[in-house]
């Protein structure tokens, strides 16, 4: 596990290839940590997913970013629609693994006009959140 404070940030495409772009490059980065894959790279899927599909404004990107503190990751996804705030839905079932996988979530404004959907991951075994690589 990293004994300090690291962090990982990127502006991609609202798009879905970058939305996809955002999960590899999550996954590559947390692989080069030593940290869990599996939770993490679907948090980060669903939340780029919903940037692209809800939070897009056309030629404004999003960003990702991932900070590790010891015992947590906290996932970030700014997006540049600040006046749409996302819940659960029934319909829907993004969140609904967000919530599922993450140990907190939740929505803050970011600068205007943006919001950032936020997750945190628990780094520490045994917690609901603490994420272990499956098959």
């Amino acid at each position: 596990m990293i004994p300090q404070l690291v962090d990982f940030h990127v502006q991609l495409s609202a798009t879905p290839r970058g939305a996809r772009l955002a999960r590899l490059l999550a996954v590559e980065q947390l692989r080069g940590w030593g940290l869990p894959l599996c939770d993490p790279a679907q948090i980060v899927a669903e939340l780029a997913a919903n940037a692209v599909t809800h939070g897009r404004v056309s030629g404004r990107d999003f960003r990702l970013a991932l900070t590790v503190s010891p015992d947590t990751l906290l996932i970030e996804v700014t997006d540049t629609r600040g006046d749409r705030i996302p819940e659960i839905r029934e319909a829907g079932r993004g969140l609904v693994l967000v919530e599922a996988l993450a140990e907190r979530w939740g929505v803050r404004e970011g600068p205007v006009p943006c919001k950032v959907v936020w997750a945190e991951v628990s780094l520490v075994a045994g917690s609901r959140g603490a994420a272990t690589r499956r098959a």
